[in-house]
């Protein structure tokens, strides 16, 4: 049965195929025969009853420099198509929680992957907060004397905005650094909200594990190791993927966060883990299927299709 399926994306000519989750699922959809229609976020819009997006009838081709085609600029229906994918990426703002308002409007009717509302209540360091008996010592706060109190307790720590992504903004604070007031000071002035304040773990250097769900399954795992000198693992900011075998904890971890994930219309996550902690639960614009399945895992996008036809065939 072939589908009609709108993408809400960042722009599709900037984007770096060679490990774009979003491109990987869209070739897999066309290759189904699904019907593609690109959009981007601003041309979201609501007449009346009527949640309308203006974009392109698209083809995608797994070639670098030469990978997508747009023709027949039109506007459509968005509740006349089957499936929607919410797939831009942060930053978690305004602007990104008012595509989920307006998206909720046509779902479940048009399926949207992942669930609008899930996703606005669920952003990356915040959901996670649910399973604080799984992640390292955390905390959540403003205040320059939480973080020292938390810093003398715990030595070493990281301090990272709450609605960040891709490793942006991400600080490590040894027991003897001298800026965490100066920090603390540049976090309190850049972002109105919270920020999380983690233990640092060592495990790190070994690798920040990105495991991937499909409806509360688990499907497979890539590691991001840092570079060297650095400690972000993100592939954003110079980390490497890598193979790497789940453990018996990670398997644990996916047993808890499943029933969960999928009892929330979270169909595609992924979760990160470093040594027996989960640090995030990834429900935005998840990464790292195209890594898997370069090293012999599997098919994460086709695993992805599978599920959203099962949903939408029980309409």
């Amino acid at each position: 049965m072939a589908l009609k399926i709108a993408c809400q994306m960042d722009p599709i000519d900037r984007i770096d195929i060679r490990g774009d989750s979003t491109f990987a699922i869209l070739l897999e959809a066309q290759r189904r025969g699904h019907e593609l229609f690109y959009y981007t976020p601003q041309n979201l819009a609501l007449h009346g009853a009527k949640l309308m997006a203006r974009g392109h009838t698209l083809s995608a081709k797994d070639q670098v420099g030469d990978h997508y085609a747009l023709s027949d600029a039109h506007a459509v229906d968005l509740s006349e198509w089957d499936v929607v994918l919410l797939r831009q990426d942060p930053p978690f703002d305004m602007a990104y929680i008012t595509t989920t308002h307006l998206l909720e409007r046509i779902h479940p009717k048009t399926l949207v992957v992942n669930d609008p509302a899930s996703v606005r209540n669920a952003p990356e360091k915040v959901f996670v907060l649910d399973f604080q008996d799984l992640m390292p010592p955390t905390i959540v706060t403003r205040q320059l004397d939480d973080v020292l109190a938390f810093r003398r307790e715990y030595k070493d720590i990281i301090v990272k905005p709450l609605y960040g992504n891709g490793g942006a903004s991400v600080f490590r604070l040894g027991p003897e650094d001298s800026n965490a007031g100066s920090l603390v000071e540049l976090f309190q002035t850049v972002f109105r909200e919270p920020f999380m304040v983690q233990q640092y773990r060592p495990e790190v250097r070994g690798g920040d594990k990105r495991v991937i769900l499909v409806d509360g399954e688990l499907a497979g795992a890539i590691n991001r190791i840092p570079a060297e000198g650095e400690t972000r693992a993100n592939m954003h900011v110079g980390g490497r993927a890598a193979p790497v075998e789940l453990t018996k904890r990670d398997r644990e971890i996916c047993e808890r966060l499943g029933p969960e994930l999928k009892k929330r219309g979270l169909l595609f996550t992924g979760i990160d883990v470093i040594g027996p902690y989960l640090t995030e639960i990834n429900v935005t614009s998840p990464t790292g299927i195209r890594q898997l399945k370069s090293f012999g895992g599997p098919d994460v996008a086709a695993l992805i299709w599978d599920a959203v036809e099962k949903k939408v065939g029980k309409g």
